[in-house]
């Protein structure tokens, strides 16, 4: 007998065959991941789209239609916001950016103490001990700096991403039955056309869910944003809240960029801006370890300190992507293990009315 012999070469040819995919796959990821974001936004969208089918008055229970009212709505909902809000955010936001080095010099130096002590009639051992406390953690500010200015490099890119999901997302709204029922067809190739479509139904209601989740955790943090602005009197209270109620979205870099921007445009108005960034602070622990696993745990059908060892890990594997792939992936993972190894155990669950494409 020959070596190899025919079943080590299949073996080997198996073998090499998934390297290659997971090769390409890795190559690709980046442009993978800009698909998985479109489908994510037309899941976030796709509500909205069968509600508009059902309602609307010139073209009721059309998909296209609909999806082109909820695209000329959001233009509208942008255009309106830019035009109110556009004028004065964008002349602070150019004062930040020409003030943003001297500001950092004097939290570098210590000298911003000095400053909120004539402001605020702080003693001078109250000065000293903030003094102490920014030389002490010198360090740790240069190094949040430099995070910073990492993401204001690679603002570029995350604008073109931000352009093309939405473009990209169109398709998925549109043709998304037919796209899911082909791939499908080609799954079960091997005749389990019936388990390959249960299994999909499950990662669809899973994926849904899980953007129910990021809305309630969004519109949670647009309430506090907001609130807490209005009670602060800082200008734009809405407009900011609703701008970091959006950011909540992203992870981590999300309620960063949210908290940069109420904070800074508290310093240069003079608004109450510490008290601002406490409160900042509270609501981060609260969203990150409390609100976030129960929602998350309750949409998702996950144990709450579950949903938390999901986001820990994902941020140490694939940082803002591995939380955002996680999550659902574990999720997803579950589901499909009571489905298909558990069946028995699956809990039963309100019957939900999906609207195939045929109903539309």
């Amino acid at each position: 007998m020959g070596f190899p012999d025919r079943r080590t070469a299949n073996i080997l040819l198996t073998i090499a065959l998934f390297a290659v995919g997971f090769a390409l796959i890795y190559s690709a990821r980046r442009i993978l991941l800009i698909f998985f974001f479109s489908i994510l936004f037309a899941y976030l969208l796709d509500p909205v789209v069968k509600w508009l089918q059902r309602h609307s008055l010139f073209f009721k229970n059309l998909r296209g239609p609909a999806v082109v009212e909820v695209y000329l709505a959001f233009l509208v909902l942008i255009a309106l916001l830019t035009h109110e809000v556009a004028p004065g955010l964008l002349w602070q936001t150019g004062k930040l950016f020409e003030e943003v080095p001297a500001l950092l010099d004097s939290v570098s130096t210590g000298q911003i103490a000095t400053e909120i002590g004539d402001q605020y009639g702080w003693s001078e051992a109250q000065e000293l001990r903030l003094k102490a406390f920014l030389a002490w953690h010198r360090e740790d500010i240069q190094s949040f700096v430099r995070t910073g200015e990492r993401f204001t490099s690679s603002a570029a890119q995350a604008t073109a991403w931000l352009v093309l999901i939405p473009l990209l997302a169109i398709f998925f709204l549109r043709d998304g039955g037919h796209i899911a029922d082909a791939f499908i067809r080609v799954a079960s190739a091997g005749g389990k056309y019936e388990a390959v479509k249960a299994v999909a139904d499950e990662m669809n209601l899973t994926l849904k869910r899980y953007i129910r989740a990021k809305v309630i955790l969004s519109g949670l943090s647009l309430v506090f944003y907001s609130t807490a602005m209005l009670l602060l009197n800082f200008p734009h209270a809405i407009a900011l809240g609703v701008l970091g109620g959006c950011l909540e979205f992203i992870p981590v870099a999300g309620w960063m960029i949210s908290a940069a921007a109420i904070i800074g445009l508290g310093v240069l108005t003079h608004s109450h801006w510490i008290w601002m960034a406490v409160l900042l602070a509270i609501w981060r622990m609260v969203q990150d370890y409390y609100n976030a696993p129960r929602v998350m745990g309750h949409q998702l059908e996950i144990h709450p300190l579950l949903a938390v060892f999901a986001v820990m890990v994902g941020w140490e594997i694939g940082g803002l992507v591995g939380i955002y792939l996680l999550v659902p992936l574990i999720a997803a993972t579950r589901a499909i293990w009571h489905r298909c190894v558990l069946p028995g155990s699956e809990p039963q669950r309100t019957p939900v009315l999906v609207h195939t494409s045929a109903d539309e």
